[in-house]
């Protein structure tokens, strides 16, 4: 028997295939069998640690507590989220999570496995739950670390460009990050890239960005972007001085925000005007890198990148430099500064006519005097080249003739220091106020509350904030006449934006306002009447040093209202109005104002009105203000003190 079997060579044969076969099958459902086996192991080792309660884990799926309890994330993406409810549910995101990890399908919207597309995740789980490496396989995300090399990061830098009034987008600043390099210094830093947070607006939007940006209207993305394009955005084309804050990072938070910031490319969100804007998502992105840092809760129901500049600043040990840049025009306007009367002339004519700098008026100025003069006359050329298309080819031949006859003097420029005319943003006041005061109107006294959510007007303490600029939102006065004994809403403001644009030998733009809003009127027979105001205007301005530094201002203007005080509920007209700021002393500025406006629409009638207010400041957020305002027979006056929060 036992010579037959092993004479017999074919049932020998088929026995050993049959277990070649089986162990070949064997081998991957051992292999599946033990990847079940570790992944509930994990599971299992995730919730007892409650990783799903983690700051870590809130951070990077940007949870925040829901009033009544759970959670929502601020996450708008469903790519972002490998649980179907895992927008809603920590714990079940964090499990499918864990679940992709050990599989290769592609995922988010950068079609990814998931341990690539989700990097920060990845990292963040294998190290708190110790993973072995032989039984979760790392896989090569050869996307993410060219990525991340390209920047070689050493460290980061919040960048502040300022107000810039003519585009709704850009009235309150900006904030996005810059990535450093090893050895870079303030030149070559241009050439970094920067980490930015915008909505995704159509061209053209025009006035419809804010109001459709209030609703959330905009998907929001993060995106990477050389700096040397923002710089020439904000700095050469929209004039907007930039203030760069190094933040105290270190390698280990630099990778984290990089990784995070990775992640949020499979990532959009609902773009809101005031709350989840460009600064608020960048703070969440710090706190990823940091989470011993708490931004985000200190904005409940609006961000304004001024404030969020200000809550770093105030970080121990978080800034640990400011670096300034000056837009173009500051450049100009501080250079000019430095030239004599004459020597300004020379400057106009040269922009005007490049071949004037061959003229005898020139070459009899000593040398450095040309040269300067040059360097002016060449940036106000670029500077007019670049904000309009139509010059921008004679712009670039006179700033030829002008950059050949420099050359030809062979002595460097004169290195300068650039001061603002702004202080950096954490100097100023913060941007919500309250006012508490009294007064007189008419024959009765009063007391008056007001509230204001934002952000400036031209009476507040000017330090922090654009010159010439005043931006009011979302502002409540209640009052409570004494003798009448009645309470009533005095004035509302939904927004309030003035720009003053002084026009000199060289900078020529309009000024304009804009109010709409509901004030407390005395017409005819009316007494305490409510009164719907829209008014709107365009005009000039221009700026003087007779005491201090006063800008005088005047305006054509159309205005609408509505109110039962008029006979046909409303009227339409328009007019004019004058008027000036002074800065009387370092702390004291005095405002005042007259117009005249005609109704020919409606109720006719006309207004003739004045009004002076002055503005002691005792400190970075308190102020009192003595105001007084006359309109036909109502006269008002009211004193107040008020505090910025």
């Amino acid at each position: 028997m036992t010579g037959a079997l092993f004479s017999a060579p074919f049932p020998i044969v088929h026995i050993l295939s049959f277990l070649l076969v089986g162990l070949f099958l064997a081998t991957p459902v051992a292999a599946e069998d033990a990847s079940t086996s570790y992944l509930s192991q994990l599971l299992q080792q995730a919730r007892r640690d409650q990783l799903a309660d983690a700051r870590d884990w809130h951070l990077l799926l940007h949870y925040r507590a829901n009033l009544f309890g759970g959670y929502t994330s601020e996450q708008d993406d469903p790519g972002f989220f490998l649980a179907p409810d895992g927008k809603t549910d920590p714990q079940a995101e964090l499990d499918a999570t864990l679940r992709q990890f050990f599989s290769s399908d592609l995922v988010g919207r950068s079609k990814q496995p998931a341990q690539c597309a989700f990097v920060a995740r990845y990292a963040w789980l294998t190290e708190r739950l110790n993973v072995d490496p032989t039984r979760l396989s790392p896989m090569g995300c050869a996307r993410f670390e060219r990525w991340i090399e390209e920047f070689h990061a050493r460290s980061i830098t919040l960048v502040f460009p300022s107000a810039f009034m003519n585009n709704p987008a850009s009235m309150f600043g900006h904030t996005l990050l810059r990535v450093d390099q090893e050895g870079q210094t303030p030149q070559t830093r241009i050439l970094a890239y920067t980490i930015n947070y915008a909505a995704d607006v159509p061209p053209e939007e025009g006035l419809a960005y804010p109001v459709r940006g209030i609703f959330g209207s905009y998907r929001g993305y993060f995106s990477t972007i050389p700096y040397y394009l923002k710089v020439q955005e904000y700095r050469d084309i929209e004039n907007r001085d930039i203030w760069e804050y190094r933040l105290n990072f270190d390698e280990r938070q630099i990778r984290r925000l990089l990784m995070h910031a990775w992640e949020l490319g499979n990532a959009s969100f609902d773009y809101f005007f005031f709350k989840e804007n460009c600064s608020y998502h960048l703070l969440s992105l710090l706190e990823y890198a940091d989470p011993s840092l708490h931004l985000t809760d200190q904005f409940l129901f609006w961000t304004v990148p001024a404030d969020t500049v200000r809550l770093l600043a105030a970080q121990p040990g978080l800034v640990s430099d400011i670096a300034f840049r000056p837009s173009r025009v500051t450049l100009i306007r501080r250079k000019r500064e430095l030239l004599s009367e004459s020597e300004q002339g020379l400057v106009k004519r040269l922009v005007r006519d490049a071949s004037a700098s061959q003229s005898e008026e020139v070459r009899a100025l000593p040398l450095p005097r040309q040269a300067f003069v040059l360097d002016v006359a060449s940036d106000y050329v670029r500077y007019t080249g670049e904000r309009d298309e139509d010059l921008a080819v004679v712009s670039r031949e006179r700033n030829r003739q002008i950059l050949t006859a420099r050359s030809l003097l062979r002595i460097p420029s004169k290195d300068l220091t650039i001061l603002p005319f702004a202080m950096q943003p954490e100097l100023g006041h913060k941007t919500s106020r309250v006012t508490v005061g009294g007064g007189w109107r008419n024959d009765d006294t009063f007391e008056e509350l007001s509230v204001r959510a934002g952000y400036h007007d031209l009476l507040d303490p000017e330090p922090g904030y654009t010159p010439n600029a005043q931006i009011e939102l979302g502002s409540i006065s209640l009052r409570h006449y004494n003798r009448a004994d009645q309470t009533r809403i005095e004035r509302a403001t939904l927004v309030n934006v003035l720009s003053l644009s002084p026009i000199d030998n060289l900078f020529y733009a309009p000024s304009w306002k804009l109010n709409v809003g509901m004030q407390t009127i005395t017409h005819r027979g009316c007494r305490l009447c409510s009164n719907g105001l829209f008014n709107g205007g365009i005009g000039a301005a221009t700026e003087t040093h007779l005491l201090r530094r006063e800008v005088w201002f005047a305006f054509a203007e159309v205005e609408g209202n509505y109110s039962r005080a008029y006979e046909e509920r409303h009227r339409v007209g328009g007019g004019a109005s004058v008027g000036l700021y002074a800065d009387l002393a370092e702390r004291w500025r005095l405002l005042a104002s007259t117009s005249y406006l005609r109704y020919a629409l409606g109720d006719r009638s006309d207004d003739v009105r004045w009004s002076v207010g002055q503005r002691y400041t005792l400190a970075q957020n308190w102020a009192l203000r003595l105001e007084y305002s006359h309109r036909d027979d109502d006269n008002d006056v009211l004193f107040t003190v008020q505090a910025f929060f």
